[in-house]
Order: C-alpha cells, then structure tokens, then sequence
C-alpha cells in the first residue's frame, strides 16, 4: 500500500424483519457478479453523508424499500480491493471500510431490486447465513453483527 492510497468509506445496513414461526430473519442482496454475491445492503459514503444517511440511502436505491434505524453498530469491515481490481481504478483508493447500521423493516415495505446492480434478495435467519456468505471475514463480522443487532430488538 502506497502512503497516499485510502480506503473508500462506505456505509451498510442490517434490516431485520419478524419471521414466520417466531424470531427474526434479515436481508440480504444477490449482486451478478462471480464471486462474493450476497451481501447486506450497502454502498459509498457521499460528500457529507453520515453512515445513517449512506445506509438508509443505499437500502432505499438498492431495495427500493426503507426501515426504522435502531442503532450504529461498533463493528466496521475494513479490506483491500485486489491487485486485478485495482488496475483499473484511476484513483488511490486501495479498499473499503464498511460501517454498520441496525435497523428494523418499515411497516407495509415490499422488497423491489432493479435486477441490475442487484439481481435477487432473500430474508434469512442467522442459522442460515453461511449457506449466502462464503467470504470467511465477511461472514464473521455478519454474524457477529447479527448477534449485535439483536441486542436492539423488541
């Protein structure tokens, strides 16, 4: 990593939701991409966005659907892009940092995805996650986010 090079600030957003049969499932997003598909909402920070701002913007323009923030979590992802990714970026941006929100799906809201930047959606229960996250990291921070999350609900 070169002295100049920074990570991309991004914001993204755990939405739960009551599931059937009792306890609580949240969203996950499918990307048509080959590797790393599912993930949580989320998306860059733009100029001036707090990470409420980003996460509730991004779940809206991803989603199409909005949810009750019921908290920022203390976790944060941060990683570097790979060498092959970064070739062709103009810029010195070398990864992100993922900040998290918490949050509860509003009343009445029904999943809508653009079925181009996100191709599909599931709502899973936390027993499920690993069969959607194959990134070892990204499934832990998920997991331990889940638990987190959790904490905060009714």
């Amino acid at each position: 990593m070169q002295e100049r090079d920074v990570y991309r600030q991004c914001a993204s957003i755990l939405v739960f939701r009551p599931a059937e049969g009792g306890g609580y499932e949240f969203l996950l997003l499918h990307k048509p991409r080959k590797n790393d598909v599912w993930q949580l909402p989320q998306g860059g920070r733009e100029g001036g966005e707090t990470v409420e701002e980003a996460a509730v913007r991004e779940l809206k323009e991803e989603a199409g659907i909005t949810a009750d923030v019921l908290g920022r979590s203390t976790l944060a992802y941060q990683y570097d892009f790979p060498a092959s990714y970064r070739r062709f970026r103009p810029d010195n941006v070398c990864g992100q940092c993922v900040h998290f929100i918490v949050a509860r799906l509003g009343e009445g809201q029904e999943v809508r995805v653009d079925r181009k930047e996100i191709d599909a959606h599931a709502w899973v229960r936390a027993t499920d996650l690993s069969r959607y996250i194959k990134r070892a990291e990204y499934l832990d921070i998920v997991q331990r986010l889940v638990t987190e999350g959790m904490l905060l609900l009714p």
